[in-house]
């Protein structure tokens, strides 16, 4: 068997460059098993990696290998049953083992285990995602800027050490030399010349008077050039680093639930599950995401995410309530000039037949104006009721910002999901 060594050098990261060719190479095999992590798991699981396991025999690697035929010569471990110069018989068939083969381990002889590995946070909502956008999605203009980036602006006279400009400082403190210095030296220069030619005359024609006269201005001139300090306070210079605000996006989740008495816990838990992934995707595509939760029966009412999931009313369920409030939030705490605005509504469609219509009312003529993509889903296994029929007839009216699904098991969540946020064309996306 020969094996083939590269021996290219490698850039840095090797180990990362080595992992996502990899990750590339058994795509379809992470996939799937995303998919399923995501519908076993529980709503407090979702932002965390995922164990992946792949059948050995998808990750097994192309070998070269003698083929049969030809005269070799071979060294063989020592053994009982041949000298030197026998000769050995070639063994009959191409395979040269036998082995259990591949497959899982068991008691009738070695197998081979399946492969696995885990995958970060990142990597596993990038899958679950993956083929996914929000549609619709605007990066607005923004008054707030919470995150800042620090950027280079030239350089100030005080700061600190760790900031300390060694060069500039040096420069600035060799033009304050030279400049204090100019007039000292031009004289010195001058006296210097004169001194010289004094003394290049004849030892009759030299003047000795003269001659100490000008040794005392030079001396003085050199002794004021070198009292000029080498650096000076005035000279030291700091970089100067600002603090630039980076405009980010925002985004506002409204999650509107029904909380009357036909809405079970385990209904809300499957509502639960496709908000928190709705949740997950707008903080990959915004910086900053808030949400508001509104629960609902006969009134509706802005509750924490503790009470919304797991508090129970009894009585009649009339929907208008909750998408009023919702209409009246945004007017007042969410400018649709700042935030994109996305909602999401579960119920398992019950509600009364004479509110339907004003709910389809109060969506289309107050929040869908303000709205970039608003849900609905159904989770119930029964016949559709005149809620899902209101909001059926007014589909068609506004476009692909309003989609609405049936779910029916904890299964159809993931599915229903990715159908509703479908990955569409980039005219349409943007």
């Amino acid at each position: 068997m020969s094996y083939i060594i590269d021996r290219r050098l490698n850039g840095k990261n090797k180990s990362m460059v080595n992992r996502q060719r990899f990750l590339r190479r058994y795509k379809s095999h992470i996939k799937k098993a995303v998919t399923d992590a995501v519908n076993k798991r529980s709503i407090t699981d979702m932002e965390r990696g995922e164990k992946i396991s792949i059948p050995t025999r998808d990750t097994s690697e192309p070998v070269f290998g003698h083929g049969s035929g030809g005269a070799r010569q071979r060294v063989l471990p020592g053994n009982r049953e041949f000298n030197a110069g026998d000769k050995v018989l070639r063994p009959k068939g191409q395979g040269g083992g036998g082995g259990a083969g591949e497959g899982n381990a068991s008691n009738q002889g070695e197998g081979d285990d399946d492969f696995s590995f885990f995958i970060s946070k990142d990597e596993f909502l990038d899958y679950v995602f993956e083929d996914l956008a929000l549609p619709n999605l605007i990066k607005k203009t923004l008054n707030e800027h919470d995150a800042v980036e620090y950027r280079r602006a030239g350089f100030t006279a005080t700061g600190t050490p760790n900031n300390l400009a060694v060069v500039k400082s040096m420069r600035a403190a060799q033009a304050r030399r030279i400049a204090l210095s100019a007039s000292s030296r031009r004289k010195l220069k001058k006296a210097k010349a004169e001194l010289e030619e004094e003394c290049a005359k004849d030892n009759d024609l030299k003047n000795p008077i003269k001659i100490k006269e000008l040794e005392e201005v030079i001396l003085k001139l050199e002794e004021k050039i070198k009292k000029i300090p080498f650096i000076d306070t005035f000279d030291i210079k700091y970089r100067n680093v600002l603090k630039e605000p980076v405009p980010s996006t925002k985004a506002v989740m409204f999650c509107v639930m029904d909380v009357s008495g036909s809405m079970t816990q385990q209904i809300k838990d499957m509502a639960k599950r496709f908000y928190i992934l709705l949740y997950l995707f707008l903080q990959r595509n915004y910086e900053k995401t808030e949400v508001v939760f509104i629960r609902h029966h006969t009134s509706a009412k802005e509750v924490d995410e503790q009470e919304f999931f797991y508090s129970r009313e009894t009585g009649g369920t009339i929907v208008s309530s909750a998408l009023e409030l919702m209409a009246n939030i945004i007017e007042e705490r969410y400018n649709p000039a700042e935030w994109n605005i996305y909602g999401a509504q579960a119920s398992d469609g019950d509600n009364w037949d004479d509110d339907s219509p004003q709910c389809a009312e109060i969506l289309h003529q107050r929040i869908m104006p303000m709205s970039q993509y608003f849900a609905y889903i159904e989770i119930t296994p029964n016949a559709h009721q005149a809620l899902w029929r209101a909001y059926e007839d007014l589909a068609p009216q506004l476009g692909d910002r309003f989609a609405m699904e049936q779910i029916t098991s904890a299964e159809d969540i993931f599915p229903v999901f990715r159908d509703l946020f479908s990955r569409k064309s980039l005219k349409e996306a943007v």
